[in-house]
């Protein structure tokens, strides 16, 4: 007799081996059938979309667009957003910015009032804004701001003088292509461009693109306003901000720096510019002053403490503060918003591409109800003909995703390209893997439900039926 258990009472190796490789063969035979099935079904699929190309392409085209969508509007999108997150961070989180503001009747109260404007920051007011009298403010940056035409031999430029300090590029996080930027002397030994009254400016790329285009730029000479400027640095184009110090577009590319001790002193608190064809006069001693606070978390008391401040000693509103620490909150609350937005878009325009495939797939059962007769009559299950149509469903939505995928890729990094060719100003793209991966799901996933119901129906026809179909 054949014992099958050991004294131990486990198996014995050979008949636990023999146990093992039927298990084995037996999943093997499984994995091997199911397969084959999913093959075979997979070249049904494409052969069936190969034959009825147009109606396939139709088809996808929804899903194709619905794909493409997504990952266009999710790239511009989170471009856009980042760029203008960018640019409040470059204002940096830990400074509180006070602006002038022209008021409103300035421009209506009389005719004395429309030719010299008279208002905004003083000196005073930087004044009382120092570290000595705030102790939270570890440092001021005052500016003036003014349009002036910027001469080179017979090239003319209408660009947009900055008098300030040497602090100025800290805090915009200025790159310099040549030379060297404004310098105070503060902690040289020997004295700044400001303290010895220099004619020295710094130029924005623009600037020097147009006034200096085959010719080194340091060392030469701009006039402004009748007076010769020594050029002794030049910026790295950078993309403009929004409105500030009352400019339509905060674009560095077209600015002239200068000491703002020199500026005082070759223009006065008086500067005249011409605007919309007439000439204009304006007398602002200061347009900005930008504080820098010690801790992120006193900014916005600081900020209160500066418009009380502004408060007791402007008569009429001519001034205005602002925190970039809230717009960069803000903004980023925004962005989530739209990012979700746009996401909710893109996958809407998937579901209507899902909704023409089932459609289509539909017409399909209807089409080949005989031949689903004929595969039923020849021993095909229900299972066997939901997972045809089904397949069907997810080989047009894959390929409707991948086709979509690379239409959209294609535009991400070619609108850009182009723009860069033609105007020198592409629009800010960032692109967002997880919008890939993440419309490519939902377009398999689309496949998967919206060729569920058609399956289902081809599955329950009953094969006498169908085989009597024409």
């Amino acid at each position: 007799m054949l014992r099958v258990v050991s004294e131990s009472g486990g198996l014995r190796p050979p008949l636990a081996n023999l146990v093992m490789h039927a298990m084995l063969n037996s999943l093997t035979a499984t994995v091997s059938v199911f397969w084959m099935k999913w093959r075979s079904s997979l070249i049904l699929a494409l052969r069936s979309l190969w034959l009825h190309k147009l109606r396939a392409g139709l088809s996808m085209l929804g899903i194709i667009i619905g794909t493409s969508a997504v990952i266009i509007l999710m790239a511009f999108g989170k471009g856009s957003m980042e760029d203008a997150l960018e640019d409040i961070r470059r204002q940096g989180t830990t400074n509180v910015i006070v602006r002038s503001v022209k008021p409103v009747d300035e421009t209506s109260s009389s005719q004395r009032r429309a030719w010299v404007a008279n208002y905004g920051l003083t000196w005073d007011d930087y004044d009382r804004c120092s570290p000595q009298m705030v102790g939270t403010v570890v440092r001021q940056v005052p500016m003036r701001i003014f349009p002036q035409e910027v001469r080179r031999f017979e090239r003319v430029l209408n660009a947009r003088v900055v008098a300030t300090t040497e602090s100025y590029a800290q805090i915009n996080r200025f790159e310099l292509a040549a030379g060297r930027f404004l310098v105070d002397g503060e902690d040289q030994t020997d004295e700044g461009d400001a303290q010895r009254l220099r004619n020295v400016v710094v130029l924005g790329s623009a600037v020097a693109e147009v006034l200096f285009p085959f010719e080194e730029v340091v060392g030469q000479t701009v006039v402004i306003n009748k007076h010769q400027y020594l050029v002794v640095g030049v910026l790295k184009e950078r993309g403009s901000r929004g409105t500030t110090a009352g400019q339509t577009a905060e674009d560095f590319n077209k600015d002239v720096y200068m000491p703002i001790r020199t500026c005082q002193v070759r223009f006065g608190e008086r500067v005249m510019f011409r605007q919309g064809g007439s000439r204009m006069a304006e007398q602002v001693q200061l347009h900005q002053i930008t504080l820098t606070i010690s801790d992120i978390d006193k900014v916005r008391s600081t900020g209160d403490v500066v418009r009380n401040m502004l408060e007791s000693t402007h008569v009429k509103k001519d001034w205005e503060v602002a925190v970039p620490l809230d717009r960069l909150e803000e903004a980023e609350r925004a962005r989530s918003r739209m990012m979700w937005l746009l996401f909710w878009i893109a996958l809407i325009s998937l579901l209507v591409g899902g909704i023409g495939i089932m459609n289509i797939m539909l017409a399909t059962v209807t089409e080949r109800t005989r031949e689903i007769g004929i595969r039923r009559a020849l021993g095909a299950k229900r299972r066997d003909i939901t997972m045809q149509f089904i397949i069907e469903a997810m080989v047009q939505t894959t390929i409707g995703g991948l086709v979509g995928m690379a239409f959209g890729l294609t535009v991400v990094f070619g609108v850009p390209l182009v723009a860069r060719i033609f105007t020198n100003s592409p629009p800010p793209v960032t692109l967002d893997m997880l919008s890939i991966y993440l419309s490519l799901s939902v377009a398999v996933g689309v496949g998967v439900l919206f060729g569920w119901y058609p399956a289902y129906r081809a599955s329950r026809l009953d094969p006498i039926e169908a085989l009597r179909h024409n």
